[in-house]
């Protein structure tokens, strides 16, 4: 299975030092921003992916909302997806910080969502039910 950011984060392997936001990535138009999604307070909602459906994805091992595509969608159904996020983990950033937002991204450790917190003891017994 392929990453389902490499198409996000495609611009980062270009052998120039800087960017334009002319890559062929983002469709050859003027691009100054990106979207970026700060997985460790996504809460894997969905709506984003729901409304943006060219631009992010949920990233299957993790069940975290992803951007994928810088040009997916408008800039107005973009805008709209980062609305309806209930936790406002989506932000418009600087195009040329998506490589260095990828490196601190990639230096976290993320668990998958729905696994306890190693914190937080699981319950290993059921409550004791009494019927009367």
């Amino acid at each position: 299975m392929t990453d389902p950011a490499a198409a996000a984060y495609a611009a980062a392997s270009f052998d120039r030092d800087e960017r334009t936001g002319l890559e062929p990535v983002l469709g050859g138009a003027l691009q100054t921003k990106a979207v970026w999604v700060d997985e460790a307070a996504c809460i894997g909602c969905r709506y984003c992916a729901h409304v943006a459906t060219n631009t992010f994805v949920i990233e299957p091992d993790l069940g975290r909302s992803r951007a994928v595509r810088q040009d997916g969608d408008t800039s107005d159904c973009i805008q709209e997806a980062i609305e309806t996020c209930p936790v406002d983990c989506i932000h418009w950033v600087a195009f040329n910080d998506l490589p260095g937002l990828k490196l601190q991204l990639d230096a976290q450790e993320l668990l998958p969502m729905g696994v306890p917190s190693p914190s937080r003891p699981r319950r290993l017994l059921p409550r004791n039910v009494q019927h009367g």
